[in-house]
């Protein structure tokens, strides 16, 4: 399957990258008839048992050691946690907004990778009430509702009731910043130069642009890519016109547009725009070029080309393990075991 690209407090964390726990069941110990038909005469009796005896508990001690391990490491987890929210209240209750958030999303990046389920709600009710407490502020101070940093934090309210699946909530507010800034945008088009610079038009057009693709991941996310299309769409001319096809933001809106149309089905057209995403992604050395790479060699498996298919997760897998990409890695080799079942033969 392809993986949506892009991070952040509000705006990425729509999935949270699970791993597949595989039992491991230990081998019986050889019983008296077993060593008997296998042991030769000349070697002392019942010492192939007592070996394997002797390597089940060293493996025991060391699966125990390593458990321990695992639970030491995510009790230093949980602290930091703690900590970095515990520090992030203290700046709220300081008035220090920006603090606060950059705080509440390292703590949310720490819960995600340890899967801490209890600290990803706590941290975005915490962030919840920061972003509301800081636009009641704003408002108050006379601040428009159209203004770009009344849609900033709307944004980042909407993409939170994204990730805690109150659709509702979400959708308001997606539409509420689309229809906000599509509208300002109407009107502030025809200003001159004097009254609103070509840099604050092109920061409401990106902030557009910014609304688009958050709720075209919740859309596609819904499974709704037919909606998430358009809205892919949209964003995707907006971040060409303005900052060109090789800034790696529109690399990323290319290859989510892709995402959304393999999702339905078509995928001829996603392969077009999957092929340019991987081109450009190589030519300005995208940090993200692996997670292309996965996207483009999904598709050419839908579209049966497992020979391709392969070449390419391969390629994707050596560049996930130079960045250190511990989630990709092991999403990519289940892929290419995926992949092996399905081009085998006897599939």
């Amino acid at each position: 399957m392809y993986r949506l690209l892009g991070r952040g407090l509000g705006r990425g964390l729509l999935r949270a990258a699970g791993r597949r726990a595989r039992g491991c069941y230990p081998r019986l110990l050889p019983g008296p008839e077993a060593e008997a038909a296998s042991v030769p005469r000349a070697r002392a009796p019942g010492l192939l048992p007592l070996l394997a005896v002797l390597a089940w508990f060293s493996k025991t001690a060391e699966t125990e050691e390593e458990a321990a391990e695992q639970r030491e490491a995510k009790d230093e987890t949980e602290a930091q946690i703690i900590w970095l929210l515990k520090r992030a209240k203290l700046s709220i209750m300081k008035d220090e907004p920006e603090e606060a958030e950059l705080l509440l999303h390292d703590a949310l990046r720490l819960a995600f990778q340890s899967n801490n389920q209890k600290a990803i709600t706590y941290t975005y009710d915490l962030a919840e009430q920061l972003f509301k407490a800081t636009m009641r502020h704003l408002l108050g101070e006379g601040m428009k509702q159209e203004d770009n940093a009344i849609i900033e934090i709307s944004l980042k309210l909407a993409s939170i009731y994204a990730a805690q699946n109150r659709q509702e909530f979400a959708l308001a507010g997606y539409e509420f910043c689309i229809s906000t800034l599509e509208d300002k945008i109407e009107r502030e088009k025809e200003l001159a130069e004097g009254v609103m610079s070509g840099e604050e038009k092109a920061n409401t057009h990106l902030l557009l642009g910014m609304c688009l693709d958050a709720c075209a991941r919740y859309l596609l996310h819904s499974k709704q890519p037919s909606q998430a299309q358009v809205m892919y769409e949209k964003a995707l001319q907006i971040s060409e016109e303005i900052q060109g096809e090789r800034h790696p933001q529109t690399v990323v809106l290319m290859s989510d547009l892709a995402t959304a149309l393999d999702a339905q089905g078509r995928f001829d057209e996603a392969h077009a725009y999957m092929q340019r995403a991987s081109e450009l992604a190589r030519e300005v050395d995208h940090p993200e070029l692996h997670m292309v790479l996965s996207n483009l060699a999904a598709v050419l498996m839908h579209r049966e080309r497992y020979t391709q298919a392969k070449e390419i997760y391969q390629e994707a897998l050596k560049q996930a393990e130079l960045k250190k990409d511990e989630v990709s890695i092991q999403h990519i080799r289940e892929e290419l075991a995926g992949l092996a079942r399905k081009s085998s033969p006897l599939a």
